[in-house]
């Protein structure tokens, strides 16, 4: 027998979330004149801040809606999930992670990562202005805003914080993990964005926010697809509310 697993509208909030978040921002006007949608109306910080509310509602939906509640049915999230053999789905880290990767086939020049002081993956790990930028993050969970010169990309850095169990269980016992005591609450890392330009124009940046929608729909397309393909594991229901 299927488990009966109901989850709440993942796939609609993510599809929803660009149009909400550009309206609710106040950054579309009742009328817009003529021309000034080629002009540059909006800061890299507020178009970067904008698309990192968005990922903070998507990644806390997904890791405890589908992640935590899924776990706690038996369900399995693995690092190598996509591979033929392991039957399980994306880890919130590499749920953000497949959302990148779409972001880099668009057309749109938005970066996106996650770093940390302790991650499990060294090759993730903050150096040099980052790794100040981050400890002044630590200390008080505002973004950090900056221009990288070596990259010539404008570079904002938003808190990614413990905010639930399934991260911190995780992350604790990871073979490869540096840092064995997380706890809720603690800043474990964090959501680096980055575009080449300093301002946008409206144009820009209903592109920038729709690539990021795209990417969440994108990854959370592909896990549901993994899951139509389990052949040892006992599959979810997947109904509407999915």
């Amino acid at each position: 027998m299927r488990k009966n697993i109901v989850f709440k509208g993942l796939k609609i909030s993510m599809i929803c979330l660009a149009s909400i978040s550009l309206f609710s921002c106040g950054g579309v006007a009742e009328e817009t004149p003529k021309g000034s949608a080629e002009e540059n109306v909006f800061s890299v910080s507020e178009v970067l801040e904008m698309v990192a509310k968005e990922n903070d509602v998507t990644r806390t939906l997904y890791t405890k809606a589908i992640v935590g509640k899924g776990k706690a049915q038996g369900m399995k999230f693995d690092e190598d999930w996509r591979k033929d053999d392991v039957e399980a789905g994306p880890l919130p880290a590499l749920f953000l992670r497949g959302v990148a990767t779409s972001i880099t086939k668009s057309p749109v020049p938005l970066g996106l990562y996650l770093g940390s002081d302790f991650p499990v993956n060294a090759a993730n790990k903050f150096v040099g202005k980052q790794a100040d930028l981050f400890d002044k993050i630590k200390a008080d969970q505002k973004p950090q805003f900056f221009y990288d010169e070596d990259q010539k990309l404008h570079t904002a850095m938003f808190a990614d914080v413990a905010g639930a169990g399934a991260c911190v269980s995780c992350h604790n016992g990871h073979a490869q993990s540096p840092k064995t005591d997380w706890k809720l609450g603690d800043v474990m890392g964090a959501t680096t964005w980055q575009y080449p330009k300093d301002s946008l124009t409206y144009k820009e940046t209903v592109a920038v926010l729709n690539s990021y929608a795209k990417g969440t729909v994108d990854i959370y397309l592909e896990y549901l697809d993994e899951i139509e393909n389990f052949k040892e594991s006992e599959k979810p229901e997947v109904g509407k509310k999915w």
